[in-house]
C-alpha cells in the first residue's frame, strides 16, 4: 500500500496535476491580493474625484446663495417704486420693501444704513435709528467705504449681532464639547457668527446716500448643507449612517453640518483635526484625503472660505463614509476567494480524471514529433485511441500528410518564383541595355530627319519618306522610354499628398481628349480621406495611364468613372481609387496577363504592353494593391487601393464632384 502510495506520488500524472494545482492555487492567490487592492485604490480614486467634484458643487451652491441675495436687493434698488419711496422719505414703504425681500429669500437680517450713521427697514426696529459705531454691520460699512455692491461672507461680532436682532446672537451661540476647545476657539463660538449677505448702494439723483443690505446667518443654519446632502448625496445611508456628509465651519469649528455624533444630533461645535485646520485655514491649501470625523472615517475634500476682506475665516467640507467602499471591497475578496478556491477544487477533480486518458498516447505523439523534426512526415503513431484523443491523433497524421503536401508545394512555388523572378531579372538586364544601346543612335537619327526635313529643296516624295522615318523614330523612342520604365527601380520620393486633388488633377490634362472622343469622363472625391505618402510623379502616371487606357477601350457616347472612398484592408485604413468604363472589356482567357510584361491588345504601333506592368510595380513599391474585374461588352472595373500615412491628424480636405462631357 505504501509503495503503491509512493509511486502515484512519483508518477507523471500526479505530479501534473500538483503542478497545476500549485500554479492555479499561486495565480489565484496572487489576482486575489492585486486585484483587490487595484479594485480599493479604483473604488478610492474614483471617490476622491467623485468628493473633489461634490466639493466644486456644493461651493457652486454656497456662492450662488449669496448671488441670489445680491441679485434680488439690486433689483429691488434700481426699482421704480424704491427710487420714488427714498425721494419722498416713504420709510414704511421701505419696510415693507425690506420685509418682502427678508421673507422671500430667507434672510435673517436686513436693513438700509444711511451715511449719516441713520437706518430704516430693518426687520428688527426695536432699537432706535442711529447705529452706534462699534455696530455698524461690516457688509454695510464697507459697501459705503467703497461706493459699490459688495456681496460674500462675513463676521458679525456679538455688538453687531445684538443691534440686528437679539435673537440672532443667541442662535449664533455653538455649545462646544470640552474636548473640541482649542485657544482660538474659546472665544469666536461663543462671540461671533458666521454670515452670508451683500450690500448694495443706493442712490438718489446719482448721489450714494446709504446702502441696503441683507444676510443670512450660517450658525446652525441646516439649509445649505440639507441641500448639499439631498442635491449632491440624495440622502443616501449606509447602516444608519449619511454616506455623504457636508460641513460648514467658523475657523475649525462646526457651525453647521450633516455629521451626526453618537447621540444622534448634529455635531455643532466639533472642530477639525489639527492637521486638516493647519493645511487648509493657515497655508490656506485646499484638503483632500481620508479623513476622521469624530468616530468614523471619510474620504474628505476641504477648501478655505475667505470674506469680503479676503481673509480665511472658516472651511467647507464635503465626505463620503468610507466604511461603505471598504464593505464593497471585502465582499469583492471573499467572492474572489470563494471563486478561487471553487476553481482549484473542480481542476483537481477534473484532472485526476482526464490526465489519466491522455498521458496514455501522449508518448506516442511525443516521439512522432521528434521524427517530424527530424524530416520525416510519416511518423507511426500507432495504436489510435478513441474518443477525442482519437481524434487528435487522426488530425495529427493529416497534418503529418498536410506538412508533406506543403513541403512539396513550397519547393515547387519556390522554384517558379525563382524560375519568375530570374525571367523578370533578365528582362529588366534585356531592357535597360536594350534600351540605353538603341538609344544614341535614335536620337542622331532623329536630329539628323529635323535637320533634313528644313531643308527647302527637298521633293515632295522625299519629305514624305523622311516624315515617314521621322514618326516610326518617334514610335521607336517611346518604346525605348518604356522599356526604361520598366527595367528602372528609382527610389522612391514620397511626400504629403491630397489624393482627390492630384487625381482631379491628372483628370484634367485628359479632358480635351475625352472631349474630341465624346467620352463622358466623371471624377467623384470622396470627403475626409486621410492623408496620403506617395511619390507625386509615380503616382501621377499612374492615374494618366489608367484613364488613357479605359479612352482607348471606350467609343464616343461611353462613361468612364473615377471615383475615391475610404477602404479598409487586412486592418490598415486607406482609400480605394475606382477607374470604372462601359467599354469594351476584356476577354476573360487574357486577364491573367494583363499586367505581364510587353504584353497588349492594342493594334501595333499603339502600345508596348508596359503601361499596366509599370503601374503595378509602382502601386506595389507604394504597399498598395490593384484588382481588376471586367464583362466582355460591358465594361472594365480596376481597383487600386492604397494605404493612408496620417499625418498630425490631417485629412484631405478637398471633396470633389468633377464631370467632363463629350461632344
Amino acid at each position: 500500500m505504501k509503495q503503491k502510495l509512493l509511486d502515484l506520488i512519483h508518477s507523471t500524472r500526479f505530479r501534473l496535476i500538483a503542478s497545476l494545482l500549485a500554479i492555479s492555487l499561486l495565480i489565484g492567490l496572487f489576482s486575489l491580493v492585486v486585484g483587490g487592492n487595484m479594485l480599493y485604490k479604483s473604488v478610492i480614486t474614483e471617490t476622491h474625484h467623485r468628493v473633489n467634484q461634490d466639493l466644486n458643487v456644493a461651493r457652486l451652491l454656497y456662492d450662488n446663495r449669496i448671488e441670489s441675495i445680491r441679485l434680488v436687493l439690486e433689483i429691488i434698488a434700481d426699482s421704480p417704486g424704491f427710487q420714488h419711496a427714498l425721494k419722498h422719505d416713504d420709510r414704511t414703504y421701505l419696510e415693507n420693501q425690506i420685509n418682502t425681500v427678508s421673507d422671500r429669500v430667507g434672510l435673517n437680517f436686513s436693513g438700509i444704513f444711511y451715511k449719516d450713521k441713520d437706518v430704516s427697514g430693518r426687520l428688527n426696529n426695536h432699537n432706535n435709528h442711529v447705529v452706534p459705531p462699534e455696530n455698524i454691520n461690516s457688509l454695510a460699512g464697507l459697501s459705503i467705504q467703497k461706493g459699490k455692491t459688495v456681496s460674500g461672507t462675513f463676521i458679525m461680532n456679538q455688538e453687531s449681532l445684538q443691534y440686528e436682532n437679539p435673537t440672532l446672537l443667541a442662535w449664533a451661540v455653538v455649545p462646544i464639547p470640552e474636548e473640541s476647545l482649542t485657544p482660538t476657539d474659546k472665544h469666536t463660538a461663543i462671540n461671533t457668527g458666521l454670515a452670508i449677505g451683500a450690500a448694495v448702494p443706493i442712490k438718489l439723483e446719482g448721489r450714494i446716500i446709504g446702502t441696503m443690505y441683507g444676510g443670512i446667518l450660517l450658525n446652525r443654519d441646516t439649509t445649505f448643507v440639507d441641500q448639499v446632502g439631498e442635491t449632491v448625496f440624495r440622502n443616501e445611508k449606509y447602516k444608519g449612517r449619511n454616506v455623504g456628509t457636508s460641513t460648514i465651519f467658523l475657523n475649525s469649528l462646526r457651525v453647521a453640518t450633516n455629521v451626526i455624533d453618537q447621540d444622534g444630533n448634529r455635531a455643532i461645535g466639533t472642530s477639525a483635526s489639527e492637521e486638516v485646520s493647519q493645511h487648509v485655514l493657515k497655508e490656506g491649501k485646499p484638503w483632500a484625503d481620508r479623513a476622521k470625523v469624530l468616530s468614523d472615517w471619510y474620504i474628505t475634500a476641504y477648501e478655505p472660505i475667505t470674506d469680503i476682506f479676503n481673509s480665511r475665516v472658516g472651511m467647507l467640507y464635503v465626505g463620503a463614509l468610507e466604511a461603505k467602499y471598504l464593505d464593497v471591497r471585502k465582499q469583492a475578496i471573499v467572492m474572489f476567494a470563494l471563486i478561487t478556491v471553487a476553481g482549484v477544487m473542480l481542476a483537481f477533480i477534473l484532472g485526476w480524471f482526464l490526465t489519466g486518458m491522455i498521458m496514455r498516447p501522449v508518448n506516442g505523439l511525443i516521439r512522432a514529433s521528434i521524427d517530424i523534426s527530424n524530416g520525416n512526415f510519416s511518423p507511426n503513431i500507432e495504436p489510435i485511441s478513441k474518443g477525442d484523443m482519437g481524434l487528435l491523433q487522426r488530425k495529427f497524421l493529416k497534418m503529418t500528410q498536410a506538412l508533406q503536401e506543403r513541403d512539396q508545394r513550397q519547393k515547387e512555388e519556390s522554384e517558379s518564383v525563382l524560375i519568375q523572378s530570374e525571367k523578370h531579372a533578365s528582362v529588366g538586364k534585356l531592357a535597360a541595355g536594350v534600351a540605353h544601346e538603341i538609344n544614341n543612335p535614335l536620337t542622331a537619327v532623329l536630329t539628323f530627319t529635323h535637320l533634313i526635313l528644313r531643308r527647302k529643296d527637298l521633293d515632295e516624295e522625299l519629305r514624305d519618306d523622311l516624315e515617314t522615318i521621322k514618326n516610326q523614330t518617334e514610335r521607336v523612342r517611346k518604346i525605348v522610354k518604356s522599356l526604361l520604365d520598366f527595367s528602372r527601380q528609382s527610389r522612391l520620393n514620397p511626400k504629403p499628398l491630397d489624393l482627390n486633388r492630384q487625381i482631379d488633377s491628372s483628370i484634367k490634362l485628359l479632358t480635351n481628349q475625352s472631349l474630341i472622343k465624346g467620352i463622358e469622363l466623371s471624377f467623384t472625391g470622396a470627403k475626409g480621406l486621410p492623408m496620403f505618402s506617395l511619390d507625386r510623379n509615380l503616382c501621377q502616371s499612374v492615374w494618366i495611364n489608367m484613364i488613357i487606357n479605359a479612352l482607348d477601350a471606350t467609343e464616343p457616347g461611353d462613361t468612364i468613372e473615377v471615383s475615391t472612398r475610404q477602404a479598409e484592408e487586412n486592418g490598415i485604413m486607406g482609400a480605394e481609387i475606382t477607374i470604372k468604363d462601359t467599354g469594351s472589356g476584356i476577354e476573360p482567357e487574357i486577364m491573367d496577363k494583363l499586367f505581364d510584361p510587353f504584353f497588349t491588345t492594342k493594334e501595333v504601333g499603339k502600345g508596348t504592353g508596359l503601361g499596366l506592368a509599370v503601374s503595378a510595380g509602382i502601386i506595389g513599391r507604394h504597399n498598395g494593391t490593384i484588382r481588376v474585374a471586367s464583362t466582355l461588352g460591358e465594361g472594365t472595373h480596376f481597383t487600386i487601393w492604397l494605404p493612408a500615412t496620417q499625418l498630425s491628424g490631417d485629412h484631405c480636405s478637398y471633396p470633389t464632384r468633377y464631370h467632363r462631357g463629350g461632344v
